[in-house]
């Protein structure tokens, strides 16, 4: 598919990063991937080798490590990562997104300038921990966790569900109460350090279909220890900061599922191709003519208002409907493509010697993360009734801005 041709204001500098993607997932992931996930093997190296390459600080300001290219290059880049191996794209969100945007949206310059190079350099990995067994959708609304000051340092008891790359992680952004009767205004961000202090254990979960070599895990924290310095903002100003995290973070996701659903077009497009039925490809088949018309139309709308999204972000114009609008119907098509090219496969459909069957597995999480369906129809709906509800919760938060503000280059 002709990107370029149906966007032409993709700038030829961002064509180059797409095809600068791919060839360091032809030539660094791909022939190393499998491995890893037959040892269950985290690929340290490669994490280190993506961010060298660039692959994790579009969004970010040259004066963190980043290029300062913007958000329409971010998602080309996750939706061309995704496509090539959905499991090496399982850490984009810590690297180059979630953990290390917390910590310069609500970090003081001398946080950001320690913490963000590192992360978007693939040199530390990140991790952003907030949802809680009995959270989903309202984290902030339900969460148990919690931080007592004593002296100079938090102490944080509790327990956090999907957690990526909490058991390898070097440095990472935690959410937890500091008053337990003050509702999302009682939550706080901590910066937190699971190898330098005691009181975090992290146990990997085991996701039919997900990477065995980067994994979500459910973190047990007894009394876990973070230095007062390493709060992010004031305490009361969790919810405020991984709000204005997550905005960004669901064009991300968006795009995730953009490059699962192109990547099992393409396997069921080969595979129709090949696959002979009473003498002739399957291909020839109408029904599965209809299946494959049904995936191109819905991957061009998805791209479209993917790319339309970061558009929006990068020219800072309002975009929080339209994000939300991006996530549900990419969401929705990943899902629908993954399902028929795992029925286009037949029973080869379900071996794991075939990419539709793990990418059928990342489209129903590609379909929750970041807010699930429903929550993006709320949200949908609440802006085109004129409640503003998204406004008040994802809108100005008094928070930096990655597009216009360099704090590191101010001081």
């Amino acid at each position: 598919m002709d990107v370029s041709a149906v966007f032409p204001e993709l700038s030829p500098e961002i064509e180059s990063v797409r095809d600068m993607v791919n060839r360091f997932m032809e030539a660094e992931v791909k022939p190393v991937m499998d491995g890893f996930e037959k040892r269950r093997e985290f690929p340290r190296d490669l994490v280190r080798k993506a961010g060298e390459a660039g692959l994790y600080g579009a969004v970010f300001p040259e004066s963190v490590g980043g290029s300062d290219m913007g958000y329409l290059a971010a998602v080309v880049i996750q939706e061309e990562m995704v496509r090539n191996d959905v499991r090496f794209s399982s850490c984009n969100n810590q690297q180059g997104s979630t953990c290390p945007s917390a910590i310069y949206f609500g970090g003081t310059p001398a946080q950001i300038a320690k913490y963000v190079p590192d992360l978007v350099a693939g040199k530390t990995i990140g991790m952003m921990s907030l949802t809680e067994s009995g959270g989903g959708s309202d984290a902030e609304g339900n969460m148990k966790t919690f931080a007592r000051r004593d002296g100079d340092v938090y102490r944080i008891s509790g327990q956090k569900m999907w957690a990526s790359m909490a058991n390898e992680t070097d440095v990472g952004v935690l959410m937890a109460r500091t008053d337990r009767d003050a509702g999302v205004n009682g939550v706080t961000a901590f910066i937190v350090h699971p190898k330098k202090y005691p009181g975090w254990k992290a146990t990997p979960i085991d996701c039919l279909g997900l990477s065995k070599s980067m994994r979500t895990n459910v973190v047990f924290l007894d009394d876990f220890v973070v230095p007062v310095e390493d709060r992010l903002g004031e305490e009361g100003e969790g919810f405020k900061i991984i709000m204005r995290t997550l905005q960004p973070g669901r064009v991300g996701v968006a795009a995730k599922a953009l490059g699962v659903a192109r990547r099992c077009f393409e396997e069921a497009v080969r595979y129709a191709n090949e696959r002979e039925l009473r003498g002739q490809p399957i291909g020839r088949l109408q029904m599965i003519q209809a299946d494959i018309a049904e995936m191109a139309v819905a991957i061009e709308a998805s791209r479209a208002l993917v790319y339309k999204a970061a558009m929006l972000m990068d020219n800072s114009m309002p975009h929080n409907r339209f994000a939300a609008i991006a996530k549900y119907h990419a969401s929705q098509t990943a899902k629908m493509c993954a399902d028929k090219a795992v029925q286009i496969f037949g029973g080869y459909g379900l071996a794991e010697e075939y990419p539709v069957s793990y990418y059928r597995a990342y489209s129903d999480m590609f379909f929750t993360g970041e807010g699930s369906a429903n929550v993006q129809k709320i949200m949908i709906a609440e802006d085109a009734l004129g409640y503003k509800i998204a406004d008040r919760h994802h809108g100005k938060t008094g928070l930096r801005d990655i597009r216009k503000d360099d704090p590191v280059k101010q001081r």
